[in-house]
């Protein structure tokens, strides 16, 4: 039993650190360009070196790390044309993906469905961002998982990242976030209708007022911008 307890013990360790070093990622706390210190940030998520950088290679197969040779891995910069060739590719999917949750999904998911559903808006009614964003995701998810398509739901998640990450950068008026909660109730009575067609359009065009909102901020904050000092270089 404890041969087998320490046998999994590497591969755990490598999931967590590559889940708590997206997540500082998509949060902003290491900025685009920064480069990754490997020795600070093993020390930070107290890990070895050894998870660590197999963290940073899923992460950079998302998209999130760019590696380069001789210079270590920084994280990756989000340009406006990324983001429109992510957006693209997102809405696709998730039209492809209501198709199919309208053609698959079972009572359990659309149960499942409701229920985050009135958590997202308890969360909006409180004016709780963090823990929106939270079950919005959890949503989107689920509707990706109700396909039924295990290669979608992979390639879902593989983007996502660069999805939330650049969410984080957006300034979500109070306007924009009430309308999005307007949105999500007219998707899940699509869902629960099983009407494909119009669930196809309503999470493309939700997905494509997100993308206005991200484009905005990221020429806002101005595209090409040099490389952030990051706090934990040598």
């Amino acid at each position: 039993m404890q041969m087998n307890d320490l046998a999994i013990t590497p591969r755990l360790l490598h999931e967590d650190a590559t889940d708590r070093l997206r997540d500082m990622i998509v949060q902003g706390e290491l900025a685009p360009g920064t480069k990754l210190n490997e020795r600070v940030i093993c020390e930070r998520l107290g890990i070895s070196r050894t998870p660590l950088r197999e963290a940073i290679k899923r992460l950079a197969s998302e998209g999130l790390v760019e590696l380069q040779a001789n210079r270590g891995a920084l994280v990756t910069r989000l340009t406006l044309e990324a983001v429109r060739g992510i957006f693209e590719v997102m809405g696709a999917l998730e039209a492809l993906a209501g198709e199919l949750a309208c053609a698959h999904a079972t009572e359990v998911q659309l149960a499942e469905l409701r229920a985050l559903h009135f958590q997202m808006r308890a969360h909006h009614a409180r004016g709780d961002l963090p823990g929106y964003f939270r079950e919005n995701q959890r949503i989107h998810l689920l509707i990706a998982e109700c396909s039924g398509n295990q290669t979608l739901v992979a390639t879902y998640r593989n983007l996502n990242a660069n999805v939330r990450r650049a969410r984080y950068m957006a300034n979500l008026t109070r306007e924009r976030w009430d309308q999005a909660v307007r949105e999500h109730d007219e998707i899940l009575a699509a869902l629960e209708c099983r009407d494909a067609p119009r669930l196809q359009t309503l999470l493309r065009e939700h997905l494509g007022n997100k993308m206005v909102s991200v484009l905005g901020a990221i020429e806002a904050a101005g595209e090409g911008a040099p490389a952030a000092t990051a706090k934990n270089s040598d």
